[in-house]
Formats: structure tokens, sequence, C-alpha cells
């Protein structure tokens, strides 16, 4: 790997504070050196390991109450299972259209949920199955929107990839490659302007960073001080093309400090690292010191859409990032600190099975929108004449 000259910033990650390895990244609390450029998708495992569990960032005793713990685990697990069956359902043509699953990056939403506020606004991308499920929004809901029914969280208009739920605070769901960004600051501008001590988290890819819009929000989010939380889930490919093909700033949390935005990245598979940065980030945030950039490496087992081979990728890879798997990190601590029997977290899984299932059954047994409802849910204005021409 090249050797590049990097500067450490006060704001670094926990990942990089926590770890006892040998190795290092640019994040690390330490004077300027030189150090090896690090993994583009993730953070490096500990040394350390000793395969008994997965490779993780954290330490050994546990930093949070059990509760949780299980909290996160039952998110995670219903966000996987979840996704598992919008594959299967998809593979059979009862899902059509887009689809872009959330498998492997379930630890960037669990994360940040326990770490916000009720009342914080949320808004991402068109992968966005998983937001409001962490939120709270019926798997009903959101199965029935997959089908395109009429009791979908979108009516049944949006489909996979235009989910909403206000009354949850999720704010869309945007197929337009980072067009969601200024609409994040736009959020933020309104929670400050109308001084509710809330804020909004702005999620996006990897490949929405060459947008142009971002750095225009960029801007004026520092400028005016603005309560949001930019976050980058940087997953490595984009759309099928690797950060390292089509950036020469591969450490994408850089782009943030060109604004004097606070940036840090995070190992986006650490549930425990992802909450502590969010928090950070959130705190700054209420305090009115404005917004903050955070990397999330991560890493999407499936490919970038259900459309997606991604033989970009080698077998070896992939199974590399599973042996960090958040869920079994999760997991493991459970188990090893007396949280949770075996036969407890059984439970958790048959419940969520149970709950995957009632969504499927739910979504084929609603029906589809009438014809009228295409002229609905369009202008604010009930009356607008033109509407029809």
């Amino acid at each position: 790997m090249a050797e590049t000259k990097v500067k450490a910033t006060p704001s670094a990650s926990n990942s990089a504070k926590k770890s006892s390895s040998k190795k290092t990244t640019p994040q690390a609390d330490v004077a300027t050196k030189t150090v090896k450029q690090p993994d583009p998708v993730l953070p490096p495992a500990n040394d350390d390991a000793d395969g008994t569990a997965p490779r993780a960032t954290s330490p050994g005793k546990p930093q949070f109450p059990k509760e949780t713990y299980l909290q996160w685990y039952e998110q995670m697990q219903l966000m996987r299972k979840f996704e598992d069956k919008a594959g299967q359902l998809y593979g059979q043509q009862k899902i059509k259209g887009f689809c872009h699953l959330y498998i492997g990056q379930e630890a960037c939403v669990a994360g940040a949920v326990s770490a916000l506020e009720k009342g914080d606004k949320w808004i991402t991308a068109y992968r966005d199955h998983a937001h409001p499920l962490a939120l709270g929004t019926s798997p009903n809901a959101i199965m029935a929107e997959l089908f395109a029914k009429a009791t979908g969280c979108s009516k049944g208009k949006g489909g996979s990839m235009h989910m909403f739920d206000k009354e949850v605070n999720f704010v869309g769901g945007h197929g337009i490659v980072g067009g969601q960004v200024p609409m994040g600051a736009g959020l933020a501008f309104a929670e400050k302007y109308n001084k509710t001590g809330k804020l909004c988290i702005c999620y996006m890819g990897d490949g929405a960073v060459r947008q142009g819009a971002l750095h225009e929000a960029f801007n004026m989010a520092m400028l005016w001080k603005l309560p949001v939380i930019f976050v980058v889930e940087n997953n490595g490919y984009a759309m099928g093309t690797s950060v390292q093909r089509t950036s020469n700033v591969t450490e994408l949390f850089h782009i943030g400090r060109g604004y004097d935005m606070p940036s840090e990245p995070v190992n986006g598979m650490n549930v425990e690292d992802i909450h502590d940065a969010v928090a950070r980030a959130a705190e700054r945030a209420r305090a009115g010191e404005g917004p903050t950039f955070l990397e999330f490496k991560t890493y999407r087992y499936k490919g970038h859409s259900m459309s997606d081979p991604a033989k970009y990728r080698t077998k070896e890879e992939l199974e590399d990032y599973r042996s960090r798997d958040a869920i079994e990190q999760v997991r493991h601590t459970i188990l090893t600190h007396n949280m949770a029997t075996e036969e407890e977290l059984t439970v958790i899984d048959e419940k969520i099975k149970a709950q995957v299932q009632e969504s499927v059954e739910f979504a084929e047994n609603s029906p589809y929108p009438t014809a009228d409802e295409l002229y609905k849910d369009v202008y604010v204005q009930q009356d607008y004449p033109y509407i029809r021409d």
C-alpha cells in the first residue's frame, strides 16, 4: 500500500483510540507521522483478534447498558431479515422496479437512532428501507410500499426508492444522487429558524460526494452553522466503481475539512463507534456549533441493486467483511457478558421472523391504489386548477 503524510486531529473517532493494535489510521490521535494508506472501506481490524469473535474496534468491556445492546440486536436483525425477505420476493417478481438492499450496513442506522432524539429529522438516498424500520415505521407499511400497495407508507406511489413516514420524522428516500444533501441542510435550517432544538441527519452514498450540490450545501451549512449531521455511508463501490477509481481523495471525510467542518471517519461495522460519533456530532449541533461530516466506512453484502451481480469484487473480500459483521459483534457481546442467553436471543429471532412474515401477508392482501390517487398528493392546494392540463 502507498504511504502518505497525514495530520491527526483532536476529533478522532473512537475506533482508532480504542484499538491497541500496531496498525493505525490517519484519524489516530497522534502527532504527524507517516502511515500506510488504510483500507478504503473500513478501518483496520484488531491484530490481536483470536478468531473466537468477529474482529472489532470495541473493547472487551461493554460501554452501554444491556438494554441498548438488546435494542441494537433486535433492530439490526429486523433490518437484516426484512431485507433478506425483500430480496427473495424481488426474485419472485412480487416486488418490481428498483430495489437496493441494506444488508451489511445495519449498524449505520442502529447506532445513530440510539444517539439521537425523537423529533430529529432523517433523510437519505434510495437505499432507504432500514432507516424507517429502525425509527419505528411498521414493517407492514414498508413491505406494502415495496409491493406498490395503497397501504404502503407512501401509499404505494414511492416504491423501494421513495419511502416516507412523517410520523417518525423520516423525510425520504430520494432517487436523485446527492439531491437529498441540500434538502438535509434545508431541514436543518428550518429547525434552527423555528428554534426547536432538533437537528437533521442526512445520509448519502459515496457516489454522492461527487455532486456539486454537496459542496454548495456544505458551504451554506457551515456559514449559517446549521444543526445537521452529514453522513456518507462509504461502502466502497458507489454503483459499482471503487472509490479509488473515481476520486483522488479516498479518505472522504477530508472533503468536509475543506469547509472547516468537523469531520471524521468511523468504523461503520461497529454500532458502538457509530453511536459515539453521532452523539458527539449531535451535541455540537444542539449547542449551535453547526454541522459535522461523518464517513461511515461500511460494506454492502449485496450488489448496488438487485440487478447488480457485483463482479467487481472478489468472494474473498466479501467474506473478509462478513467476518466483521455488526450483528454478530453485538450478539457476541450480549452472550459473552451474560446480557441474554442463546434461548432468549432465539426468542427475539423468532419474533422478527414472524413480523417479517406478517408484513408479507399484509402486503399481499392489501389493495393497489385506485386511479384517482394519481392526482392526489401532488400539490398542497387541493383544488389546483391546472393539474389535468
